[in-house]
């Protein structure tokens, strides 16, 4: 069965049924070929629901606003790391969500709303087809070979001299605009206030210049250590088109290399951060 149809009956027996006060999918965007976010809470609206290749938005950030409401969301494999995080940090409650998860092939690339063949690159780098977590599965995951390498877009980084890297970093740096799309969109960023609005202590000032802005992102991102789970959605929205995943990939790849640990994998381990043994010592 296609699956939009498959989504549209399961959101339309949740919400006859009572389960579910809201259902959060995808329809069709204003621009007739890409998707945006869909809140349904009408049976009326359930017809409005699509699943393709340009599904891009992490729709688990919209249960942070949902903790009071029995929702059901349609999560794709690495939107349902994302649940397992909220899961594990308590941010939400397991009865409270009904996960419509989706085997996923991809999703492409879009450029002036014209939709692409070219995979985005998270996807190429994706060792995850099948959602983590669901109640409902919708399609089969494609056979695939994993990536013969898992981090090949760090590692090309990692081989240039740290002087070229140091260069790098400030030139992407330097054209932040600090607009915060990056941390609106995460669904790891859900503190009610952020470090850098905070004034006492200053972590950063608000000047938008190269020191404040590499303050901002290096703090964040390593805040998101252990805890990213690779949606790449904060690269996505970023205006300005910082590479924001080669960041949190970099330190997802120290996280794997020392801890073993991946984040979202599971609702139930606790991440490296999280925990404390005072005899703790690295090989």
């Amino acid at each position: 069965m296609d699956p939009s149809q498959q989504i549209r009956e399961k959101a339309k027996e949740l919400l006859t049924s009572g389960a579910v006060q809201c259902v959060i999918g995808y329809e069709r965007a204003t621009d007739g070929v890409t998707a945006r976010p869909l809140f349904a809470y009408e049976v009326e609206d359930v017809d409005r629901f699509i699943f393709d290749q340009t599904c891009s938005h992490n729709l688990t950030r919209y249960l942070l606003d949902k903790r009071d409401k029995d929702t059901a969301v349609v999560a794709k494999p690495c939107d349902s790391r994302a649940i397992n995080l909220l899961l594990n940090e308590k941010q939400i409650q397991r009865e409270r969500v009904f996960v419509i998860g989706v085997a996923c092939q991809g999703v492409v690339e879009t450029e002036w709303n014209h939709v692409t063949e070219r995979l985005q690159t998270r996807c190429e780098l994706c060792r995850q087809h099948t959602p983590v977590i669901y109640d409902f599965l919708v399609g089969e995951a494609p056979e695939e070979e994993p990536p013969s390498q898992a981090y090949p877009d760090v590692s090309q980084i990692e081989a240039r001299p740290i002087a070229e890297r140091r260069s790098l970093w400030e030139g992407h740096f330097s054209r932040c605009i600090r607009c915060y799309a990056c941390r609106q969109v995460c669904p790891g960023c859900y503190c009610t206030e952020c470090f850098v609005e905070q004034l006492d202590p200053l972590w950063a000032g608000i000047r938008i210049a190269p020191p404040e802005n590499e303050i901002w992102h290096t703090i964040r991102a390593f805040h998101l250590a252990g805890r990213c789970i690779g949606c790449n959605e904060c690269e996505r929205v970023c205006p300005v088109n910082i590479p924001l995943s080669l960041l949190n990939r970099k330190l997802e790849k120290e996280v794997d290399q020392l801890f073993g640990f991946q984040a979202g994998l599971s609702a139930e381990a606790l991440p490296p951060f999280a925990t404390f043994e005072k005899e703790e010592i690295l090989e």
